[in-house]
């Protein structure tokens, strides 16, 4: 069985898990099925807060579907969880990664 396939079963079982979603959403991300990604990233920060690092993960997939301005928007949320979270390096990397951003959208 392979992971995409453990986890979806896993889902089955614990529809509510939040680690399930993350996880399948890393998984979607390796096949490049970004769409499927960003529902189960939703649906892990539905059911749980993150310190930020999720939506590294969620501005990727919304960056390769080419939707700079929604990664954008992404980055200034994982900026202010990162904060929260004394996690000043990561709110760094996320105002240096929308810079780049910017210069992408039109």
């Amino acid at each position: 069985m392979d992971r995409l396939s453990y986890f979806k079963e896993l889902l089955n079982k614990a529809p509510d898990n939040p680690m399930v979603h993350y996880s399948l959403a890393q998984e979607y991300y390796k096949v490049r099925d970004y769409e499927n990604a960003i529902k189960h990233i939703e649906s892990y920060l539905r059911l749980q807060e993150d310190e930020g690092a999720v939506y590294r993960l969620l501005a990727k997939c919304y960056e390769e579907l080419g939707e700079f301005n929604k990664a954008m928007d992404v980055l200034e949320e994982g900026i202010k969880q990162a904060l929260k979270y004394n996690h000043p390096s990561m709110a760094e990397e996320y105002r240096q990664w929308i810079e780049e951003l910017r210069g992408m959208s039109f």
